[in-house]
């Protein structure tokens, strides 16, 4: 329901001080003007305005708990006609039974009933139209703000779903991993559920947080990387490399795991060689930009470049729905080499991005 212009103190003292000086002038026409006795202008002023406010204020008060969907202007003019009506008839019944001993004024009312039709219509359908426009204004202002407010809902449900789904993947593997190590190296067992352990913990902290520093989440990251290491033993070595520039700057949580992990399948899982991955990040035209590589065997894998496993298809859909962008993740191959690029515009140069 729009709000009630007259409970708003701004409309509120408009109608009371517009009240107030139509009064007086009506007074003033009446007395000076037309040389009508003092009483009897001031009491046709009085009648006239009280009447008038009472119409307006009704005219407001009534289209502010209905307004039709078809033919609203049409509803408006009519309904401002008869208020307008209404008033007329009221105000002539009044002065003429407080008058009725003047003859000359009853006279000089009856003549002038159409031109107080008039004015009485032009002012009541004014302000029954600037209302009218008013709640209107304020619905749709009021709709915007529900409609802004369930995109921010389903947004923010789709991000966390999305995080939420990264983690199973990870863990069955890790799980799995662990299984395999109990019997055959326990202490390595051992040593990765300690680091899943804290994985997942770091993993619980980040769940309020839609930006952190970089440097947070490469220590993240990190502890990522070494439960990795424990399972694929020396086959897995990682080189991290970041400018000064960039330790600060923000970045979405668990944003690069996904683009490590896809590095470490597409790397590892086909050979039985050691290999390298490298993570860069640099800062490029007030983009925070994080590039992953890692070596690749194309007569073993099956278009790789295409990205069409969750991972990269997530991290695309995320950087999407943060910054309305298709253009923040790029796969380029070159040399036996596949490198992934994630570019994160900055909290200063994106105004419209919610914290």
């Amino acid at each position: 329901m729009a709000t009630h212009l007259l409970k708003e103190k701004p409309y509120r003292w408009t109608f009371i001080i517009g009240f107030i000086v139509f009064a007086n002038l009506h007074g003033v026409i009446l007395d000076h003007w037309l040389n009508m006795d003092t009483m009897i202008s001031v009491t046709d002023s009085l009648i006239h305005n009280v009447f008038l406010f009472v119409a307006v204020a009704a005219i407001t008060q009534m289209q502010a708990y209905y307004r039709p969907v078809k033919a609203k202007y049409v509803y408006v003019a009519v309904l401002t006609f008869v208020v307008s009506a209404i008033w007329t008839l009221l105000v002539i019944f009044s002065l003429k039974a407080i008058f009725h001993e003047h003859t000359d004024y009853i006279q000089w009312l009856s003549d002038t009933v159409p031109v107080r039709f008039a004015l009485g219509w032009t002012m009541i359908s004014g302000a029954g139209f600037i209302s009218f426009f008013m709640y209107e204004m304020e619905e749709q202002r009021e709709a915007l703000a529900r409609k802004e407010a369930a995109e921010k809902l389903a947004k923010e449900a789709e991000l966390y779903k999305l995080r939420q789904q990264l983690q199973p993947h990870f863990l069955f593997n890790s799980l799995n991993s662990i299984n395999a190590l109990v019997t055959l190296r326990p202490e390595e067992a051992r040593q990765m559920i300690q680091k899943l352990s804290d994985f997942l913990r770091g993993t619980l902290k980040k769940e309020d947080h839609l930006w952190i520093p970089l440097k947070e989440e490469l220590q993240y990251l990190q502890l990522y990387l070494d439960i990795e290491k424990v399972r694929f033993r020396h086959r897995l070595s990682t080189t991290v490399s970041q400018t000064e520039a960039t330790d600060k700057m923000q970045i979405p949580p668990m944003l690069l795991q996904p683009v490590v992990e896809n590095a470490i399948k597409f790397g590892l899982y086909d050979t039985t060689e050691a290999i390298s991955i490298d993570i860069r990040a640099w800062q490029e035209d007030g983009l925070l930009i994080v590039s992953v590589s890692n070596p690749f065997d194309p007569r073993l894998q099956q278009q790789p470049y295409q990205g069409t496993g969750f991972g990269l298809n997530s991290i695309r859909r995320r950087l999407y729905l943060l910054f309305a962008r298709q253009d923040l993740l790029e796969t380029h191959i070159r040399e036996h080499i596949f490198t992934t690029v994630i570019k994160v515009p900055q909290l200063h140069d994106k105004d419209n991005i919610d914290r």
